[in-house]
Order: C-alpha cells, then sequence, then structure tokens
C-alpha cells in the first residue's frame, strides 16, 4: 500500500494505491465522506472497501480530496472534488491502460461525487454507494444512470433515513437496461460503526455477482467472435 502524491487540479493529491500484477486487472476508485465533517481517505469504511477490491484482483486507489491530510489545496463544496476525482480516475487509467473494467465507490458525501463522475466517464461499468446522503445533495443528474450499481445504507442511519435511499433507488430502477440494487445492513449507523464486517460481506457478494455476470458475457463474446 505505498504512499502516492498524484498530480491535481490544485496541486498534490496524496493517495493511497494497490497496483495488481495482472495488465489487465480491473481498476476501482474510493472516495471519502464529507472533509468539513472528517472524512478522508482512511475512513474505516473506505479502507474496508479497498481491500474488498484488493481480495479481488482489482488495482485500487483511494485518495484525499483537496485540503484533506496532504493534498493541496482548500475545500470548494464539491466542482473542485469532482475535478480531483476525475485527475485521480485520469492516474488510475494511466497506469492500467489495459484494463478492461472500471469501478467507482462511494461513501456518504463521496457518493455524491462518485455518481457526478459516472455521469462524465462512460467507461465505468459498476459503482457502490454506501451511505448515499439523498435526503441532503440532489441526485437527480442521474437521468437516466448509465451503469448498474449497488445503494447500501444502514437502517439505523440518522444521518440519511433508509428510505429516502430506497425512494432515490426505486427512481432509478426505472431507466431502461439498469439494474440498482439496494442492500440494508441492520443495526448499522451512517459511520457503520461495529458493522463494518457485514457491510463487507454485502458489498463482496455483490462483486462477486457482477464480475461472473462479467465473466459469463465476455466467454460469450469470445465464443460468437469464433463463429465468424
Amino acid at each position: 500500500m505505498p504512499e502516492l502524491i498524484i498530480n491535481g487540479p490544485v496541486g498534490r493529491i496524496e493517495a493511497r494505491y494497490h497496483h495488481a500484477e495482472a495488465t489487465d486487472s480491473p481498476i476501482a476508485l474510493i472516495l471519502h465522506p464529507h472533509p468539513q465533517f472528517g472524512g478522508t481517505m482512511n475512513n474505516q469504511v473506505v479502507y474496508s472497501l479497498y481491500h474488498t477490491f484488493v481480495a479481488r484482483g482489482f488495482s485500487v486507489l483511494r485518495f484525499n480530496f483537496r485540503g484533506v491530510g496532504r493534498s493541496q489545496g482548500y475545500w470548494d463544496g464539491g466542482p473542485g472534488e469532482l475535478a480531483d476525482a476525475a485527475s485521480a480516475l485520469d492516474w488510475l487509467q494511466s497506469v492500467k491502460p489495459d484494463s478492461q473494467r472500471c469501478w467507482i465507490a462511494g461513501v456518504s458525501f463521496g457518493t455524491w461525487i462518485a455518481m457526478q463522475l459516472l455521469m462524465r466517464r462512460p467507461e465505468v461499468d459498476g459503482f457502490l454507494c454506501i451511505a448515499p446522503p439523498s435526503n441532503l445533495y440532489d441526485f437527480s443528474f442521474l437521468a437516466p444512470c448509465p451503469s448498474s450499481g449497488l445503494m447500501l445504507n444502514g437502517d439505523r442511519d440518522r444521518v440519511v433515513p433508509s428510505s429516502s435511499v430506497a425512494e432515490l433507488t426505486a427512481k432509478l430502477k426505472t431507466q431502461k437496461g439498469i439494474k440498482i440494487d439496494h442492500e440494508i445492513v441492520p443495526g448499522a449507523n451512517h459511520f457503520f460503526e461495529d458493522k463494518v464486517d457485514e457491510m463487507e460481506k454485502i458489498v463482496g457478494s455483490y462483486l462477486d455477482m457482477r464480475m461472473s455476470q462479467a465473466a459469463e458475457e465476455g466467454d460469450k463474446k469470445k465464443e460468437i467472435k469464433g463463429r465468424r
């Protein structure tokens, strides 16, 4: 888990990166919670997601938004943080140019940035939204949501009610060809205190399912090409 400094829009971006040996390994970018409320790339949920991807052969990058840790710049309320995320994804793609799969994950505020990045980057195949603040931020830009993914929250979240996440998920499910799953972790609050293991099991199972589907699709495409 080597320390890393990436060139960002307003200076250096502090990051941590796991490099998978396979040249065509899938890649994943993870975005942390709100910087003004203590969110960093070392948040326990971010850390858990990082290792969940690593365990499945991904090359994974997590980083600090501007003004957090050793990242330069100042809090920008969203636009600047989105620019940081775009720069981080550019860097990840540059070191893994042969990757066939790209995922993005966010935690709380990080989900709002992640989904905006998703709308701008058609190469993103899937997403994980952990405790998406659907009652605090406008997600209406997801029209339509271009990729399938998972929304996950705790049923004891006092920041974002489960009903709000369920409503957002239901709206997104109406988009043709896109499937958005919604899972709830019993007894978990907004920070998944004492429930990170339960969250990790759900996320891991979802990733395994999606990767299995992707492998089957790849085999079908090879079979079709072989017949031509």
